[in-house]
């Protein structure tokens, strides 16, 4: 028997999308599937839409996206030809959702959908990003130690106060998603990407699972790579269109540093306390004079610098979608 009630085409653009990014979850597939289900039949009238995106699944998710998809045709499936990550997904998600109102989550059943209707609430009390918040974590602590590092160094230099910027449950108004462009592995940084684009963000806390099914995807080199995104993002958001600011602020800190030092040891040879032969102190001074100057030149040459950047989607190579 099937798992939903007969459901015809969609005739009418959807008042939800949910955006399911996978890899390897065939044992949570059809649970998540039906309690989406109940869920969005009342929160939507019906009128809704859920896209998974196989990211190269090995293991049999593929034929259970197909059959979910034959008994409802509102649960559509993009399935990539290899494994390309989770911005990946999310970028094709998000150009292919047509809902108003746009729902990522994660496929494990760590993330419950019944917290849907509270996340469209906040939308409708204003908001354009609603992030969930796993305020109660079922990970081991080699996760959740690291997460908290990361969430409070990415809160302090972002500039917007969010708990848990990585947390898969998240809603969207439809001109967010068309307008943040996801890619490399910027989805730590949706929430705050949208806020430097000038839209409302804000989070709730959501209920959090342990894994019901197989095992975590991610590693702790995450975390690494998560600090450098940020790096990238700061640079490539904040600092895009004044590099200088950037470069030339470290450099001109770097730069009066070894002044301060050179000038130190000058006073001290002039008054003989002092040589500045055999002085590694000196050294430092000359090195940090140099690089100042040179990260202030970067800077400039950064502002003569026109960058075209192309918004487009990546091109990611799809084998199938229905």
């Amino acid at each position: 028997m099937s798992a939903f009630p007969s459901a015809s085409p969609i005739a009418t653009a959807p008042r939800i999308s949910v955006v399911i990014p996978l890899l390897n979850e065939e044992e949570s597939l059809r649970e998540l599937a039906a309690r989406l289900h109940e869920v969005l039949q009342t929160l939507a009238d019906g009128e809704y839409e859920v896209l998974f995106i196989d990211d190269g699944s090995t293991d049999g998710s593929f034929a259970v996206l197909q059959a979910l998809h034959a008994e409802n045709p509102r649960f559509g499936t993009i399935r990539f030809r290899r494994n390309y990550g989770k911005s990946a997904a999310l970028a094709v998600g998000f150009a292919r959702a047509e809902g108003d109102i746009v729902i990522t989550m994660d496929a494990d059943l760590q993330d419950d959908p019944s917290e849907l209707p509270a996340l469209c609430a906040k939308i409708h009390e204003g908001y354009d990003l609603v992030s969930g918040w796993k305020k109660k974590r079922y990970d081991p602590w080699h996760k959740t130690m690291p997460s908290k590092l990361f969430n409070a160094v990415t809160s302090r230099m972002s500039g917007i106060r969010l708990h848990d910027f990585n947390c898969g449950l998240k809603a969207y108004r439809r001109e967010v998603v068309k307008t943040l462009h996801v890619y490399g592995d910027m989805h730590r940084y949706l929430p705050a990407l949208a806020h430097w684009e000038g839209f409302r963000v804000t989070e709730i806390p959501v209920q959090h699972h342990p894994r019901k099914f197989g095992y975590s995807k991610f590693g702790v080199s995450r975390f690494v790579s998560g600090f450098l995104d940020l790096l990238t993002v700061l640079a490539t958001t904040r600092y895009i269109k004044r590099p200088l600011h950037l470069f030339g602020s470290i450099g001109v800190l770097m730069g009066l540093l070894g002044f301060g030092i050179e000038t130190y040891l000058t006073f001290g040879w002039f008054l003989g306390t002092t040589a500045l032969s055999n002085r590694p102190l000196s050294w430092l001074g000359m090195l940090l004079i140099i690089v100042g100057v040179q990260l202030v030149s970067m800077g400039l040459l950064g502002e003569m610098i026109v960058k075209n950047t192309a918004r487009g989607i990546e091109q990611y190579s799809i084998r199938e979608e229905f």
